[in-house]
């Protein structure tokens, strides 16, 4: 079973995500709460955690929410997924808008390692069925697009 190992939101956009004990995801919003909440096609972000291990292996500590990824996820290829795919992610579904994003200037842990995994791993998504997601929920593909 693919799951959610972490949920994360920021109250200002280009800052880390602080882990919280779960999100709720409103409809055609995002999540409350989070700065990149509202009408737009990036509402959610996506990231799994085999890609954060990418990183980890270069020998760099990170914590979930470092690369300002709302979900975490273990055991699903997010970045495989075409854009348009559902997502159920515990009792919310989410239909991906954009795979991979242009790194911003000045990213801390691009600086650090050198590289950085969102530009061709993280996930954007908007929310199609509101829900709460908690770490532990399980996440998978309802439909592909």
């Amino acid at each position: 079973m693919a799951e959610v190992i972490a949920v994360c939101i920021s109250k200002e956009k280009g800052t880390v995500k602080t882990p919280v004990p779960a999100i709720e995801l409103l409809e055609n919003y995002g999540i409350q709460g989070d700065a990149h909440a509202g009408a737009w096609h990036r509402q959610v972000s996506l990231l799994a955690q085999e890609s954060v291990e990418t990183m980890q292996n270069l020998g760099v500590a990170l914590a979930p929410g470092i690369f300002a990824e709302n979900v975490l996820t273990r055991g699903i290829a997010l970045k495989t997924l075409p854009v348009g795919t559902l997502l159920r992610v515990g009792p919310a579904l989410l239909r991906v808008t954009q795979i991979g994003k242009e790194c911003h200037q000045g990213c801390a842990i691009r600086e650090k390692t050198g590289k950085c995994v969102m530009p061709t791993d993280g996930v954007f998504a908007v929310v199609v069925r509101p829900g709460t997601v908690r770490p532990g929920d399980e996440i998978a593909v309802e439909a592909e697009a």
